[in-house]
């Protein structure tokens, strides 16, 4: 049985010299306490997942991940729960014969049979190029399973995402809703979920990402929703040097935070945006009376 999650996350105020400065308020969405197992935005975006997964008698879900994905730790952690196999594609074949890391071994640990691919197969098997482990080689060599994307970020997550809006009271014209992106799900359903006037600002944590994931989080909502929205923009300047890099001035800003603030900062998504807020608030980039809710989307890894 797959616990409880506990909703609505806290919301909580945060008073920061450096946005109060630029007359800007922060608020914190604590998405990182969401669920023991099944943390901040995976949770969000898995849950409707696995009820379609339930409905539709699937007993196995096949995903994709780095050598540290969350996301592969969500799906094995969420699968177990709920009595269903879980598979789990690694980019990497390098990796198959080395010891597991703390987070493949906690995928393996929850029951996760994990896969080494080379990179170049790995672009097959998520879509990314046309080739020979491609969608029909997965259903071929894993049997009938439902397949989850790279991050968890389909139509389904994304409605999933979008509950996040209704538990923010009040927002308006002078709200500005804001989460680090990898693959846009998130992004997609908080502006999706927005009342009107409300804006979401997401924060690329990947270098190089410019134009692809907003055409993602375009193809989203059209898949989710039917239509685009105009209410989002990325911000592509701060995702420090790429995917999964954290640079000693970031990693000095999130040491600093947590010292301010008494709340652990997850370095590769969270620290980059709120050091992006802070930059852009600095800069002048929202207008004096803005409230800026930071989704906190998850834990600081454990090693």
């Amino acid at each position: 049985m797959l616990e409880p999650a506990l909703l609505p996350t806290p919301l909580v105020d945060c008073t920061d010299e450096a946005f109060a400065r630029a007359g800007v308020e922060l608020r914190l969405k604590r998405d990182d306490l969401l669920h023991p197992t099944v943390p901040g935005n995976k949770w969000r975006k898995l849950a409707p997942n696995l009820a379609a997964a339930v409905e539709r008698g699937h007993a196995r879900l096949l995903t994709f991940g780095g050598a540290y994905s969350t996301h592969l730790r969500a799906v094995a952690a969420a699968a177990a729960a709920l009595g269903l196999e879980s598979v789990g594609l690694v980019r990497g074949e390098e990796l198959a014969d080395r010891p597991r890391n703390w987070s493949l071994r906690a995928a393996e640990q929850s029951g996760m049979r994990l896969e080494f691919l080379t990179r170049a197969a790995y672009r097959e098997a998520t879509g990314r190029v046309a080739g020979e482990y491609g969608p029909q080689a997965l259903q071929r060599r894993w049997g009938p399973c439902l397949v989850l994307p790279e991050g968890g970020s389909n139509a389904l997550a994304a409605t999933g995402a979008a509950a996040i809006p209704a538990e923010l009271p009040d927002l308006g014209e002078r709200d500005v809703v804001c989460c680090p992106v990898g693959t846009g799900g998130t992004l997609a359903g908080i502006a999706a979920g927005l009342p009107p006037g409300a804006r979401a600002l997401g924060v690329a944590v990947l270098r190089g990402g410019e134009g692809y994931l907003e055409a993602e989080v375009a193809r989203l909502h059209r898949a989710g929703y039917g239509r685009e929205f105009d209410n989002w923009r990325i911000d592509h300047a701060h995702h420090g040097g790429g995917y999964g890099k954290v640079r000693p001035e970031l990693a000095l800003f999130a040491e600093e935070f947590e010292r301010r603030h008494g709340i652990a900062v997850e370095r590769r998504y969270v620290a980059k945006l709120l050091a992006a807020l802070a930059d852009l608030a600095g800069a002048g980039a929202f207008p004096r009376g803005t409230r800026l809710t930071a989704v906190v989307t998850g834990l600081p890894d454990p090693e």
